[in-house]
Protein backbone atom coordinates (compact mmCIF):
# COMPACT_ATOMS: atom_id res chain seq x y z
CA UNK A 1 0.00 0.00 0.00
CA UNK A 2 1.56 3.06 -1.01
CA UNK A 3 0.70 6.59 1.49
CA UNK A 4 0.75 9.81 0.26
CA UNK A 5 1.52 12.28 3.23
CA UNK A 6 0.85 16.13 2.67
CA UNK A 7 1.68 18.90 4.86
CA UNK A 8 -0.62 21.43 3.01
CA UNK A 9 0.28 25.21 3.03
CA UNK A 10 0.06 28.24 0.34
CA UNK A 11 4.01 29.14 0.31
CA UNK A 12 5.11 25.26 0.55
CA UNK A 13 3.12 21.98 0.51
CA UNK A 14 5.20 18.84 1.92
CA UNK A 15 4.34 15.80 0.46
CA UNK A 16 5.86 12.36 1.32
CA UNK A 17 5.12 9.00 -0.36
CA UNK A 18 6.03 5.88 1.76
CA UNK A 19 4.60 2.06 1.17
CA UNK A 20 3.73 -0.68 3.65
CA UNK A 21 4.34 -4.06 2.92
CA UNK A 22 5.03 -7.08 4.22
CA UNK A 23 8.67 -6.16 4.51
CA UNK A 24 7.94 -2.79 6.57
CA UNK A 25 7.63 0.56 5.73
CA UNK A 26 9.77 1.90 3.00
CA UNK A 27 10.69 5.76 1.49
CA UNK A 28 9.53 6.02 -1.75
CA UNK A 29 10.10 9.93 -2.56
CA UNK A 30 9.23 13.69 -0.57
CA UNK A 31 9.26 17.13 -1.74
CA UNK A 32 7.77 20.41 -1.87
CA UNK A 33 5.04 22.23 -3.89
CA UNK A 34 6.13 25.73 -3.90
CA UNK A 35 4.34 28.21 -5.77
CA UNK A 36 6.46 31.35 -5.84
CA UNK A 37 5.76 33.90 -3.31
CA UNK A 38 4.82 36.55 -5.77
CA UNK A 39 1.81 34.88 -7.46
CA UNK A 40 -1.74 35.97 -6.33
CA UNK A 41 -3.26 32.67 -3.86
CA UNK A 42 -5.88 31.42 -6.97
CA UNK A 43 -2.98 30.75 -8.94
CA UNK A 44 -0.89 28.85 -5.90
CA UNK A 45 -3.91 27.01 -5.39
CA UNK A 46 -3.73 25.68 -8.86
CA UNK A 47 -0.01 25.02 -8.44
CA UNK A 48 -0.60 22.74 -5.28
CA UNK A 49 -3.58 21.02 -6.94
CA UNK A 50 -1.65 20.24 -9.92
CA UNK A 51 1.45 18.73 -8.02
CA UNK A 52 -1.03 16.92 -5.94
CA UNK A 53 -2.93 15.57 -9.08
CA UNK A 54 0.30 14.83 -10.51
CA UNK A 55 1.71 12.98 -7.79
CA UNK A 56 -1.76 10.98 -7.24
CA UNK A 57 -1.26 10.09 -11.16
CA UNK A 58 2.60 9.35 -11.14
CA UNK A 59 2.76 6.86 -7.83
CA UNK A 60 -1.09 5.80 -7.49
CA UNK A 61 -1.13 5.66 -3.90
CA UNK A 62 -3.88 4.30 -2.24
CA UNK A 63 -4.56 6.75 0.50
CA UNK A 64 -3.67 10.35 1.50
CA UNK A 65 -2.59 11.12 5.01
CA UNK A 66 -3.27 15.09 5.64
CA UNK A 67 -2.38 16.88 8.58
CA UNK A 68 -4.98 18.46 9.94
CA UNK A 69 -5.87 21.98 10.77
CA UNK A 70 -4.07 23.48 14.04
CA UNK A 71 -4.98 27.04 15.42
CA UNK A 72 -3.01 29.53 14.34
CA UNK A 73 -2.78 33.14 15.89
CA UNK A 74 -3.49 34.90 12.47
CA UNK A 75 -6.69 34.17 11.42
CA UNK A 76 -5.69 35.28 7.94
CA UNK A 77 -3.22 32.26 7.72
CA UNK A 78 -5.68 29.68 9.05
CA UNK A 79 -7.64 30.84 6.29
CA UNK A 80 -5.38 30.15 4.07
CA UNK A 81 -3.89 26.70 5.11
CA UNK A 82 -7.45 26.01 4.49
CA UNK A 83 -7.53 27.09 1.49
CA UNK A 84 -4.65 24.10 0.56
CA UNK A 85 -6.25 21.64 2.70
CA UNK A 86 -9.01 22.31 0.35
CA UNK A 87 -7.25 21.81 -2.69
CA UNK A 88 -5.56 18.88 -1.71
CA UNK A 89 -8.64 17.21 -0.46
CA UNK A 90 -10.63 17.88 -4.11
CA UNK A 91 -7.62 16.59 -5.99
CA UNK A 92 -7.71 13.28 -3.90
CA UNK A 93 -11.79 13.17 -4.46
CA UNK A 94 -11.55 13.71 -8.13
CA UNK A 95 -8.60 10.71 -8.16
CA UNK A 96 -10.90 8.51 -5.74
CA UNK A 97 -8.14 8.49 -2.96
CA UNK A 98 -9.60 8.46 0.44
CA UNK A 99 -8.47 10.71 2.94
CA UNK A 100 -7.31 10.79 6.48
CA UNK A 101 -6.55 13.55 8.63
CA UNK A 102 -4.71 13.76 11.95
CA UNK A 103 -4.30 16.55 14.18
CA UNK A 104 -0.07 17.71 14.26
CA UNK A 105 -0.08 16.28 18.21
CA UNK A 106 -1.25 12.96 17.31
CA UNK A 107 1.45 13.12 14.81
CA UNK A 108 3.73 13.75 16.87
CA UNK A 109 3.10 11.15 19.23
CA UNK A 110 2.95 8.82 17.06
CA UNK A 111 6.52 9.31 15.98
CA UNK A 112 8.52 10.19 18.85
CA UNK A 113 6.19 9.16 21.49
CA UNK A 114 5.48 12.97 22.32
CA UNK A 115 3.02 15.35 21.47
CA UNK A 116 5.29 18.30 22.15
CA UNK A 117 8.22 16.82 20.02
CA UNK A 118 10.01 19.74 18.73
CA UNK A 119 11.02 20.28 14.80
CA UNK A 120 14.38 19.03 14.88
CA UNK A 121 13.34 16.05 16.97
CA UNK A 122 10.50 14.75 14.61
CA UNK A 123 13.31 15.23 11.76
CA UNK A 124 15.80 13.16 13.42
CA UNK A 125 12.96 10.57 14.32
CA UNK A 126 11.64 10.22 10.22
CA UNK A 127 14.82 9.84 9.48
CA UNK A 128 15.38 7.08 12.01
CA UNK A 129 11.65 5.19 11.21
CA UNK A 130 13.29 5.36 7.51
CA UNK A 131 16.42 5.31 7.10
CA UNK A 132 16.98 8.21 5.39
CA UNK A 133 20.27 9.05 4.32
CA UNK A 134 19.96 13.02 5.36
CA UNK A 135 16.92 14.77 6.77
CA UNK A 136 14.48 15.89 4.40
CA UNK A 137 13.68 19.49 4.11
CA UNK A 138 11.14 20.67 7.01
CA UNK A 139 7.40 20.60 5.18
CA UNK A 140 8.74 17.21 4.08
CA UNK A 141 9.76 15.74 7.00
CA UNK A 142 6.03 16.69 8.30
CA UNK A 143 4.45 15.12 5.77
CA UNK A 144 6.69 11.80 5.95
CA UNK A 145 5.84 12.11 9.97
CA UNK A 146 1.97 11.97 8.77
CA UNK A 147 2.04 9.28 6.26
CA UNK A 148 4.15 6.91 8.61
CA UNK A 149 1.58 7.94 11.70
CA UNK A 150 -1.29 6.83 9.42
CA UNK A 151 0.89 3.54 8.88
CA UNK A 152 0.78 3.31 12.42
CA UNK A 153 -2.78 4.21 13.44
CA UNK A 154 -5.14 2.47 10.21
CA UNK A 155 -4.06 -0.76 11.84
CA UNK A 156 -6.13 0.33 15.16
CA UNK A 157 -9.02 1.45 12.96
Amino acid sequence: MIILGVDPGTRFTGYGLIEKNGRGIQHIDNGLIAPSSKMEIPLRLKQIFEGIQKLIQQFSPSEIALEDVFMAKNVKSSLKLGYARGVVMLAAAIQGVSVYEYPPAQVKQAITGFGQATKEQMQKMVKIHLKLKEVAQEDATDALAVALCHCQTKRFK
